[in-house]
């Protein structure tokens, strides 16, 4: 028990913190995207009290839940103030300092893997299955991506010629800045059965007129929405237009975190994408 004088001198997100905690049950902040896809799907929405910005799907979790902020810009004073027994974040999350503050405040905090594969997946689901008592319905969710994935290799091994794509993730002043080796970009186009033709490069990098002709995407990958805001039309800048993808314009895009949230829908937004990029292939996307 804290003393008069302690509680007198706490700062008030700590008392807060410490109320509600007394006084309620299980309080999960969820940080990350798929983080929060993944709570949803294990049927732990009631006892979700805020949620980071990137949780856009289901879209009530942001309708619903308080928003404690960006991924990686989170306060500890917000998120102490909800009062939580447990974050459940993803590994990219913080800063760093903040979230230790928050487990000196007394909250568990469980860092979720956040490696954008298959496995990965299926890791971040036990993760976050063990550490909100929800094991059976854990293993029921990952019975199902891994179906999806193996019907995903099915339609994979029926691409016989990939296509060679770049993903964008955003136009800065005319320059792309595109996703190389190790992005989630190059997993995802690897995953729908694509040549990612950026893979010199590693990290999300810049890419310079010259090296884009070089390059000679057949499709470009964006986001609807991307850090400089909505997609915009890549092939209106003239590096674009000398590439092979300005032939018939070949542009695909897609729901941000759908795409590169590497959560459970994953199997059908790689088979979404495959269908989009291979359409004489594998034919329409089907679930």
């Amino acid at each position: 028990m804290l003393s008069r004088r302690a509680l007198l001198l706490a700062p008030p997100f700590f008392l807060c913190a410490s109320r509600l905690r007394a006084h309620s049950a299980r309080r999960i902040i969820s940080i990350g995207g798929a983080v929060t896809e993944i709570l949803y799907r294990l049927g732990k929405a009631e006892e979700i009290v805020g949620v980071d910005s990137t949780s856009l799907f289901p879209g009530e979790a942001l309708r619903t839940k308080a928003n404690v902020g960006y991924v990686r810009a989170l306060g500890a004073e917000g998120l102490l103030s909800l009062g939580p027994t447990l974050v459940v974040a993803s590994e990219g999350a913080g800063p760093p300092d903040v979230l230790k503050l928050v487990e000196q405040a007394g909250v568990t905090i469980i860092r979720v893997p956040d490696e954008p594969s298959p496995a990965g997946i299926v890791r971040r689901v036990e993760t976050i299955a063990q550490a909100v008592g929800a094991a059976e319905q854990g293993a029921a969710l990952v019975k199902e991506i891994e179906a999806g994935f193996t019907r995903l290799a099915d339609a994979r091994a029926r691409v016989s010629r990939p296509a060679q794509a770049l993903f964008v993730l955003s136009l800065q002043n005319g320059r792309p800045l595109v996703g190389g080796r190790g992005t989630t970009a190059d997993a995802m186009l690897s995953l729908a059965g694509a040549t990612n033709v950026a893979s010199s490069l590693t990290g999300w990098k810049p890419l310079s007129d010259e090296g884009l002709i070089a390059a000679a995407p057949e499709a470009v990958v964006m986001m609807d929405h991307g850090p400089g805001g909505a997609a915009s039309d890549p092939f209106a800048l003239p590096a674009f237009a000398m590439t092979p993808a300005a032939n018939g314009k070949r542009l695909v895009v897609m729901d941000s975190l759908y795409l590169l949230g590497f959560g459970p829908r994953t199997p059908a937004a790689a088979r979404d994408l495959m269908a989009a990029l291979h359409p004489d292939q594998v034919g329409e996307a089907k679930r």
